[in-house]
C-alpha cells in the first residue's frame, strides 16, 4: 500500500511538472508578434506606450538612459513632434528563456527626423507578466552610421565658418559649427553671433540647450509673453541650460557672442506660430 502511495506521488509530481512545462517555440512566435504589433503603433502614443512596464529603460545611442514609463512617454514624444518624423522597425529574430518569462528580439528599425534619414538595429529585453502580457523592460538601439569617435576636439577661432542663422531665427543672427551636425541625433557644439537688440520671441527647443555667454550679454526670460520684466542679464562667463519644452524668450543686451551645446537635432518651436521667420516674408 505504501509502496502504491509513494508511486501515485511520483506520478501527480510528473504530471504537475508536465502541466507547468513552457513551450518555448510558442512564446518565441507570441513574442515576435508582440514585437510587431508594437511596431505598427508608433503614431499612437498610448498605444506605443502600452507595450513598456512601468520600470522599463531605453538606451538611445549617444544619449543618456531614459528610466520610467513617464520619462519615456515624454522623450518619444519630442522626438516625435519633431518635423518629418517617422519611425519604423522589423522584427528579425525571437527568443526566450526556459522559464518562459524573460525573452529578446533583435531587428532593424528606419528613423527619419528632421529631414535626416537613420538606419540602425535594436535589441529589446521583454518580461512576461503577471497577466501573461509582455512588456518591454530594456531597449537599447544604435544607428549603422555609428556616433561621432569620442576624441579631443580642438577648433581655433580663424577656421570656423560662419553662416546666416537658419530661417527659422530672426535675421541679424550669425551661426558656425564647432562640432558635431545639429541636423542629426547626435551631440552638436554651435556658437552664435547677434547684435545689440537681437530678439527671439516664446519658443522651446525639444531637447536640453546649455548655453554659455562668451563676450558680451544676453539675458533669458521664462514663460509664454515676452516680458522684459522676467528678463535675466547674462554677462560673458555666464552659464544658463534650457530644459527641453521649457518656454522661454531671449534677448542681447549688446553685441554678443555665445555658444549652444545639447542633443540634435536642433530645432526651435515658437510659442505663436505667427512669431516663424521661416513663415514669413522676407
Amino acid at each position: 500500500m505504501r509502496g502504491y502511495a509513494c508511486l501515485l506521488g511520483l506520478a501527480l509530481v510528473s504530471a504537475l511538472g508536465c502541466g507547468g512545462s513552457v513551450n518555448v517555440e510558442q512564446e518565441r512566435a507570441n513574442l515576435l508578434a508582440a514585437d510587431r504589433e508594437w511596431s505598427q503603433n508608433t503614431k499612437d502614443i498610448d498605444r506605443f506606450m502600452s507595450f513598456f512596464a512601468p520600470d522599463a529603460t531605453v538606451h538611445p545611442q549617444g544619449m543618456p538612459a531614459v528610466a520610467g514609463a513617464d520619462a519615456i512617454r515624454t522623450t518619444f514624444t519630442e522626438m516625435s513632434s519633431a518635423p518629418g518624423f517617422a519611425l519604423s522597425w522589423t522584427p528579425a529574430r525571437a527568443d526566450v528563456g526556459a522559464t518562459g518569462d524573460l525573452g529578446y528580439t533583435t531587428g532593424n528599425y528606419e528613423m527619419t527626423m528632421g529631414g535626416v534619414a537613420d538606419k540602425g538595429k535594436y535589441v529589446t529585453v521583454w518580461k512576461k507578466q503577471a497577466d501573461g502580457a509582455w512588456k518591454v523592460v530594456e531597449d537599447i538601439f544604435n544607428s549603422d552610421a555609428g556616433a561621432p569617435p569620442e576624441e579631443h576636439v580642438m577648433v581655433a577661432p580663424g577656421t570656423l565658418k560662419w553662416d546666416a542663422a537658419p530661417p527659422s531665427l530672426p535675421p541679424g543672427a550669425r551661426m558656425a559649427v564647432v562640432s558635431g551636425d545639429p541636423t542629426q541625433a547626435q551631440p552638436f557644439v554651435l556658437r552664435a553671433q547677434v547684435p545689440a537688440g537681437y530678439q527671439v520671441p516664446p519658443h522651446w527647443h525639444p531637447t536640453t540647450e546649455n548655453i554659455t555667454v562668451l563676450s558680451g550679454t544676453v539675458a533669458l526670460g521664462m514663460g509664454e509673453q515676452f516680458d522684459q520684466g522676467k528678463l535675466m542679464d547674462l554677462p560673458s562667463g555666464s552659464y544658463a541650460a534650457v530644459p527641453g519644452e521649457m518656454r522661454h524668450f531671449f534677448m542681447a543686451k549688446s553685441a554678443a557672442t555665445f555658444q549652444i551645446h545639447g542633443m540634435g537635432p536642433f530645432a526651435i518651436n515658437y510659442v505663436n506660430p505667427a512669431d516663424d521667420p521661416s513663415k514669413q516674408s522676407r
